[in-house]
């Protein structure tokens, strides 16, 4: 039986969802544990690969156990999981599904969430989960840029340097900046498919239209450079989760 996972997980202390060779990760968490209740090797796909650092509010993935494993119904496994897994990886839901189902390919669209914690003063509750910005930010300048990011373009200049991805054209479907009253500012992305460090890329562009470093009317150039240098910085990954999954579940 082929089953798919709705979890989330804290990024922090892992170097991303895909298995390194010397390196924890999601992955290899979820392989552990799904080896050490269905007691054979379980092969674990994800939606979407996440960077070390990187958080997920909500992720998707299959679990296939070889043959000769134990028969668990989905509506047990994620309190089974639950019970091996840590505690910075929760199981919310499972469901099987055909064998041929590829939880890649079901997956129209993602949504981001970038935090960035704005007082003067740390916040331990987000340390390592927020990028902490004491500058003021300008979210109607900010938001303003973001206008431009809408729709369908060539996506090179936030792309991350080096990357070999030739087909740079995403369609964004929301770029939003909202601050909120608890201190944060909260940035959404949502696209029907990223390039490597698109978002945060995008987040460390509109901090610099804050910055009053770019024009909000110049994110156009920016696009049509198709140029890495011509983006701003790299947001930290500390701030960023992947936030929802566009998928039928």
């Amino acid at each position: 039986m082929k089953y798919l996972l709705k979890l989330s997980y804290c990024g922090t202390r892992f170097a991303g969802f895909q298995v390194q060779p010397n390196a924890n990760t999601v992955q290899a968490e979820l392989m552990r544990a799904a080896e050490k209740i269905f007691t054979v090797p379980c092969r674990v796909t994800g939606c979407s690969r996440t960077d070390s650092g990187v958080h997920a509010l909500e992720y998707f993935a299959t679990v296939e156990p070889a043959e000769g494993g134990a028969s668990i119904p989905p509506e047990k496994l994620p309190r089974a999981l639950g019970s091996v897994l840590p505690a910075d990886i929760a199981v919310m839901a499972a469901k099987s599904v055909p064998d041929n189902f590829a939880v890649r390919r079901a997956v129209s669209g993602k949504e981001y969430v970038y935090i960035l914690w704005t007082k003067e003063y740390p916040n331990p509750f987000l340390a390592d989960r927020a990028w902490h910005y004491t500058k003021p930010l300008d979210v109607a300048k900010m938001n303003e840029a973001a206008k431009h990011i809408l729709g369908a373009h060539e996506f090179a200049s936030f792309m991350a340097s080096g990357s070999d991805i030739v087909d740079t054209l995403r369609t964004v479907s929301r770029c939003e900046v909202v601050a909120e009253y608890d201190g944060t500012c909260r940035i959404y992305v949502a696209a029907d498919g990223f390039l490597y460090n698109m978002v945060r890329i995008i987040v460390g562009t509109l901090v610099y239209v804050s910055e009053g470093k770019s024009a909000p009317n110049e994110i156009n150039g920016v696009i049509e450079a198709k140029d890495r240098t011509k983006a701003g910085k790299t947001a930290p990954a500390q701030g960023l989760y992947l936030n929802k999954v566009f998928i039928d579940f």
